[in-house]
């Protein structure tokens, strides 16, 4: 009998994440910034979209034509149920690598993404997916991917190897796969603990099993505990993908694109004085220990007009997404954390504290007394996006033609939220993807849809639902549980979501 999974964890379902890298609308900048052309994106496609977030969110919020697929089918039905009810212009499957990419009836795309998947499976489907790249990425066309890579990966590597065999080996017959991960957690911790020596000389490898022991079960065990798991440094990864005709662009992780907040000074000359850019990103990795790359390339790396570039640059439209108040002037970078200069941020933060997309030309000329350069300026607004505190805006004409299928997107995300907290995004058409929000905030969201009207009546209007299934709210640690408690603490949540975030989920077209 064949084995569908091909080694992949199948028996429980990934976590429902969204994933903003993945959004092509996010490209803009990283390649203007670099000096890089990029396509208008017309066509697109992800391949492995686990439960599909990203994949349905970037094709309600948009007009683009997306395709993809995920061998799981539990993950695919859902994806395929949820898109269907936004009407978006998107074609998700159940097949694998193999089955899908030879499909006869694929368009050539722009965009082709991947999060994460390459590292989680065998040199085979790789081979399968850089061939489907080669025939079906169009000439000039992009593939964003992301993927554990070396050397940050290099201590843990015969720890996760361990951790999977203990699950296989040691697991009881019948055992479900959170029961052995958590046997494999419990002995790997009972072993570093009798003073091991590969424990005393990478000490970081027990950090990382302390911190794994509060994750996701879910997702630990689609993270660590497949078959295939394979960091691998940017050399291989270049070595794979030059076959398929694509060149390096630009690290597609805005912050990145900042050196000051990465690398000394001393660094940065370094790697300077290496000629070689491929070269030049393997020694960088080594520098910063890097454990996780996404990164964009292309298939015939073209250099912008330097007068267009500076043109198009200065057309990007940019919104606040978070409290301005909140909004910590602090960035971490392989460095650690740095603090951000207040007279170059404060002054462009407060001009989009009233939440309507701006040009970074227009950011330019409204802060022109503080004497702010618009390289400050770009600077800035990569280490924001960066953040999260701010993002890329779309044409109004195309967030116009998507709000319909966002509207009913959110409608049916915001119902699965009476009974589950799985779910924490819904999509922006203004940002043409997802914006976190939590499932209290999605309750008094419906609430409002329903037409309540004061936080009072979102309060009682959420707590109907927690109590018909019997649960509690938590507050610093502990459950309440009496019920006026527990309606005091919505109706306090929901008083500061309707001065605070609502706001800007009415500017981000949500509400």
């Amino acid at each position: 009998m064949t084995d569908w999974t091909a080694g992949y964890v199948a028996d429980i379902s990934y976590t429902y994440g969204y994933y903003p890298e993945l959004n092509p609308l996010r490209l803009s900048l990283p390649f203007l910034t670099t000096g890089v052309d990029f396509p208008e994106i017309e066509t697109a496609c992800e391949l492995g979209f686990g439960q599909g977030m990203s994949i349905i969110m970037h094709a309600a919020a948009s007009t683009k034509c997306w395709y993809g697929t995920d061998f799981n089918p539990v993950q695919a039905g859902f994806a395929q149920e949820v898109s269907a009810v936004s009407g978006a212009n998107a074609h998700l499957y159940d097949q694998a690598f193999a089955e899908f990419c030879a499909r006869s009836d694929l368009p050539d795309f722009d965009y082709i993404g991947l999060h994460g998947i390459w590292s989680w499976i065998s040199d085979e489907n790789r081979a399968v997916i850089v061939d489907f790249i080669r025939r079906k990425l169009k000439v000039g066309g992009v593939l964003y991917i992301s993927y554990n890579t070396q050397p940050g990966w290099a201590a843990m590597l015969p720890m996760r190897e361990l951790l999977a065999e203990h699950a296989e080996v040691m697991g009881a017959s019948g055992q479900g796969i959170i029961s052995r991960v958590d046997a494999a957690l419990d002995f790997a911790e009972r072993m570093l603990a009798t003073n091991s020596l590969y424990g005393r000389t990478n000490p970081q490898v027990a950090e990382r099993i302390n911190k794994m022991k509060e994750q996701n079960r879910n997702y630990l065990a689609h993270e660590y505990f497949n078959r295939d798991w394979h960091p691998m440094s940017f050399t291989r990864m270049r070595d794979w993908l030059t076959s398929a005709k694509l060149s390096y662009a630009c690290s597609a992780h805005y912050t990145d694109h900042v050196d000051a907040v990465n690398l000394s000074e001393v660094q940065q000359q370094f790697l300077r004085e290496i000629p070689d850019a491929m070269f030049r990103e393997t020694a960088r990795d080594f520098m910063c220990n890097t454990q996780f790359r996404r990164d964009y390339w292309v298939k015939g790396a073209r250099p912008c007009d330097p007068l267009e570039r500076l043109e198009r640059l200065r057309s990007q439209r940019v919104i606040l997404l978070n409290l301005r108040e909140a909004i910590k002037l602090k960035v971490s970078g392989s460095l650690g954390e740095a603090t951000l200069n207040e007279d170059v941020y404060a002054p462009i933060l407060d001009l989009l504290a009233d939440y309507k997309p701006r040009t970074l030309g227009q950011i330019e000329q409204a802060v022109q007394s503080k004497r702010l350069t618009f390289a400050q300026i770009l600077q800035a607004a990569m280490i924001l996006i960066g953040k999260g505190d701010v993002a890329v805006v779309q044409e109004d004409t195309v967030a116009s033609k998507a709000r319909r299928s966002t509207d009913k997107l959110n409608l049916h995300l915001m119902n699965k939220s009476r009974s589950s907290n799985d779910i924490a995004y819904l999509a922006s058409p203004l940002t043409g993807g997802g914006v976190s929000i939590n499932r209290f905030q999605q309750l008094f969201l419906l609430a409002r849809h329903q037409g309540k009207e004061s936080p009072q009546e979102w309060a009682q209007f959420a707590w109907q639902y927690l109590a018909a299934l019997n649960q509690r709210l938590t507050k610093e640690g502990k459950t309440i549980e009496s019920v006026e408690e527990n309606l005091a603490e919505l109706t306090r949540q929901a008083g500061d979501f309707a001065e605070k975030r609502l706001p800007i989920l009415k500017a981000l077209q949500i509400a």
